[in-house]
Order: structure tokens, then sequence, then C-alpha cells
């Protein structure tokens, strides 16, 4: 059986270290675990396979920028991924704070683009997301602009925790499935998982 596990962002050094790309940086630090790194192109992304026992993985950062994200997607799908919960989807989210994070087995796009995009794509809003928080302290700043913005020296250690357990997070969404990581995470901070019930 095959999985994937997508990363979203934008490509470049100009987006290096920015909020938006908090998807890209999780894939990484899953890429890292797997002891596999995301140096092949294939259907407009970096990408990479790997097996956990009789499992197939698939891991891809697409390179198409955000609001494009899901034709990337949806082409690593074709003859291999029918059933979309075998699909998770990392992206950055405003609304939670810095370091938390949420996973969810489906649901609306929340305003992002990069979600908006596979859900189109795809066909369907049913597919796993990982949202990591990336925090918004001034609901006056324009969106754009803060998502596009890169984290400060101060934000850079939460920042690169959050990758971490998102990595984790996905992981254990790859061996255990969707309720058991939702019910170790949901909420987790700091590299720690969860613990509520």
């Amino acid at each position: 059986m095959w999985k994937l596990v997508a990363g979203l962002g934008n490509p470049g050094a100009r987006y290096d270290r920015t909020r938006h790309n908090m998807g890209f940086m999780a894939v990484d630090a899953l890429a890292s675990r797997l002891g596999v790194r995301l140096d092949r192109e294939k259907n407009e992304g970096l990408y990479a396979e790997t097996n956990i026992g009789e499992l197939r993985i698939m891991l891809v950062k697409p390179l198409t920028y955000m609001n494009r994200s899901g034709g990337c997607v949806a082409a690593c799908c074709r003859n291999r991924i029918v059933d979309y919960s075998n699909v998770l989807v990392i992206v950055d989210d405003v609304n939670l704070p810095l370091g938390r994070l949420r996973l969810r087995p489906g649901g609306s796009d929340g305003g992002h683009n990069g979600l908006k995009s596979v859900t189109e794509r795809l066909g369907t809003s049913e597919y796993p997301r990982l949202r990591l928080g990336v925090g918004r302290q001034d609901a006056d700043q324009d969106l754009a602009d803060y998502v596009l913005s890169r984290f400060t020296p101060e934000e850079w250690p939460a920042a690169e925790a959050l990758a971490r357990t998102g990595s984790e997070a996905a992981l254990c969404w790859l061996q255990d499935g969707i309720r058991e990581a939702m019910n170790r995470y949901n909420g987790s901070k700091s590299g720690k998982a969860s613990t509520d019930e």
C-alpha cells in the first residue's frame, strides 16, 4: 500500500525560513527521520520514496508555489493512491499559536490557498491535513505579508521544534493511522506529544 506525505511551501532561497514554508520544513524533518533526501524532481515537485515494512511511502514538496500545489499532489497520487485518506498534507496555520499543531482527517481549507488547490485537484476535501501553527500577533497586518515573512531569531527555535514535532506526528500517521496520531499530537507543543484524552 502507498501513502503520500506532501509538505506545502514556496520554492527558492527568498522563501527560506518563512512562515508559509512550515510544510516544507516538516517534510524535510520527516525525510531525515526516514533516512532519505528529497532530491529527485517529479510531477513538478521534489520527491523521495522509501518503505516502512510493507508500507510504501512517497514524500513530496511541490515546486509550483503554494497556490498551485494541488497539481503536484494529484499527479503523485495518480496510478498509486485512490483512497485519499492515504494522503497527508502539511501546511502552516496562522490561526494556531506558534508551536501548536492540529491534525484532522478532512474538512474545509480554512482560507488556506494551498489546501484549496489540493482540494480542487483531488476533487474532495476528505484527506488528512496537519496544520502547524505560525501565530499571528497583529490582525491588522496584511496576511500575505505575514505568512511570507521570515521567523524572527527569537521565534526560530520554536519553528524548528514545531517542524520536528510535525514530522513525528506524520510518522505516527504513517505507522498507526489518523486516530492514533490525533490522540497523541493534537495540541502538542515544544516537541512533546499531547497527553490529553
